[in-house]
């Protein structure tokens, strides 16, 4: 590849890796514990990430547990959980917590399928808008004669198959993640 696109690749990629890291925070069903990821603890001052005052475990298919290293940030966790977005209510017996995941009706099931398509549409237009900015860099380096029309159509080209391998990425991702939330 071209050196010259290297670093559009490189945002193509990243676009690519947000959408996973979205798709890690959906809830299928299933418990994950990168649901909470996003989720901070107020550890004596400082937000801290769940994972990095408590051990987080899946115990059971539709279970986390969440053990605390410091007895007195069960109440914080507590606390974190239930100011977020996560839709779940922990339950505590003052030396653990444990998220018990519901089952997930149809009704749930199509809207988070829908919610899947829209962050992979997001990230399509994500990577056709680095695409953009990489064609108008390549035309601009033509125009100012840094290098000849067939090479600015060349890197075009690339930049073309690099686009489409991208979001053939996100469409494999969208329909993955789409099949494990709709099947029951």
């Amino acid at each position: 590849m071209d050196s010259r696109l290297e670093q559009y690749e490189s945002k193509m990629g990243k676009s690519l890796s947000n959408l996973l890291n979205e798709y890690g925070s959906i809830r299928a069903g299933r418990a994950n514990p990168h649901v909470l990821d996003n989720i901070m603890v107020d550890y004596y001052g400082t937000p801290s990430p769940i994972q990095q005052v408590a051990n987080v475990s899946v115990p059971e298919a539709r279970m986390i547990q969440i053990q605390p290293w410091e007895s007195n940030m069960v109440k914080e966790i507590e606390k974190a959980i239930m100011t977020s977005d996560l839709g779940i209510n922990p339950t505590n017996d003052g030396k653990m917590i444990r998220l018990v995941f519901p089952e997930l009706t149809e009704e749930r099931r199509k809207e988070l399928a829908k919610e899947v398509k829209k962050y992979g549409e997001n990230a399509k237009v994500a990577v056709r808008n680095i695409r953009r900015d990489a064609n108008d860099a390549m035309k601009k380096l033509g125009k100012s004669s840094e290098i000849s029309e067939d090479e600015v159509a060349e890197l075009e080209d690339e930049i073309q198959k690099l686009t489409d391998s991208y979001i053939k990425k996100i469409d494999e991702a969208v329909e993955s993640k789409s099949k494990e939330i709709l099947t029951v």
